[in-house]
């Protein structure tokens, strides 16, 4: 894959360019965009600021984090702090974010989407407020490991890492969780089906597929 060199500015405004074109595909009246990566990758950063360069072209958005829809402690860490499995595919509540932030954004959906569900700090829920989403809306949902849940995006960016990168900006107390990424890149090949791959391993000077 031919990757370009640009700067973190210019890159949120080119994928908001390219987002207010957006058509998706089943019709709804909400475009749904993925920003896929390891939180060591920081997907949530290049989400928020797509989200800004959208309101400066008077496009609403709406970021949506997807540790938001952590599962309880109780559940995420039944079989220890560090099962790699229950990371790869437990910690997350797939079912609370298809009933609460893709079902309402289906063709003729209510668009009342529930921002967050629960607070993994707290280990409660967050109680927070729903949002109505206006027609023409974007959701922007960014997280871990969020392309082989198939979820109805109607376009996806992974924002990469090499491994050694990985390794290098993953917190030592979370690196237990990189064998499930080496995983997610084995069977779901996020660079292969994502719209938009942008490698990340120089904070300072990404690249991206255009």
């Amino acid at each position: 894959m031919r990757l370009e060199a640009i700067t973190w500015e210019r890159l949120g405004d080119a994928l908001a360019d390219r987002l207010l074109d957006l058509e998706p595909a089943d019709g709804s009246p909400w475009p749904r965009v993925a920003f896929d990566g390891a939180p060591a990758a920081h997907p949530a950063e290049l989400a928020e600021r797509v989200s800004e360069a959208l309101r400066l072209r008077g496009r609403p958005s709406l970021v949506v984090p997807a540790e938001g829809f952590l599962r309880p402690a109780s559940v995420r860490l039944e079989y220890g702090h560090q099962d790699v499995e229950a990371y790869y595919g437990g910690w997350f509540d797939t079912a609370a974010l298809w009933r609460e932030v893709f079902g309402p954004l289906e063709p003729g959906g209510s668009g009342r989407v529930l921002p967050d569900l629960w607070d993994p700090v707290t280990d409660r829920a967050t109680r927070s407020p729903y949002v109505q989403l206006q027609p023409g809306a974007l959701l922007l949902l960014h997280g871990p490991l969020l392309l082989k849940n198939w979820f109805p995006f109607d376009l996806t960016v992974h924002v990469l890492l090499s491994p050694g990168a990985l390794q290098r900006r993953t917190p030592e107390a979370e690196r237990w969780t990189l064998p499930a990424f080496e995983r997610y890149t084995h069977e779901t090949d996020p660079v292969g089906v994502a719209d938009v791959v942008v490698r990340a391993d120089d904070p300072r000077h990404p690249a991206w597929s255009g």
